[in-house]
């Protein structure tokens, strides 16, 4: 599957190790930025990613900056992206399982690479529940 995967500069560096994750799952990681430590502008990258998902290229997405937060909020801002924001493996399964998310936000500089690892593995390899949580989604998601 391909995976589209971006970050700032805060991010780089963890982007870059997930993306060696995501093929050692068997996915192709679509690159969308950044392609270095220098500083940029987060929404930039949140713009191209959303762009990836919202088209159908890449089913789900991955974006990485300093906390998280900003990429989170900016990215949310289409109604057809359903991103998240986890700090660990059980925010990560759930926000698959119950609120169908298609973009996972990480913060690189308050989650460490093994436990940044895990989330992914952990989040791609959870499924959308449906049933109660679907009538949910659909409330606020197109």
């Amino acid at each position: 599957m391909k995976i589209a995967i971006g970050a700032d500069h805060g991010g780089y560096e963890m982007k870059e190790q997930l993306k060696a994750v995501l093929v050692e799952l068997g996915h192709e990681a679509v690159d969308v930025g950044c392609h270095s430590t220098a500083s940029v502008d987060y929404p930039d990258f949140a713009a191209a990613l959303s762009e990836q998902v919202v088209s159908g290229s890449c089913p789900f997405g991955i974006l990485i900056c300093g906390t998280g937060i900003g990429m989170s909020i900016a990215v949310n801002r289409d109604p057809k992206i359903r991103a998240a924001l986890c700090h660990d493996e059980f925010t990560a399964r759930l926000s698959r399982e119950h609120n169908n998310a298609n973009v996972l936000c990480l913060g690189a500089r308050v989650t460490g690479p093994g436990l940044a690892d895990a989330i992914v593995r952990t989040w791609l390899n959870a499924a959308f529940e449906g049933g109660r949580h679907q009538i949910r989604v659909s409330k606020y998601s197109n």
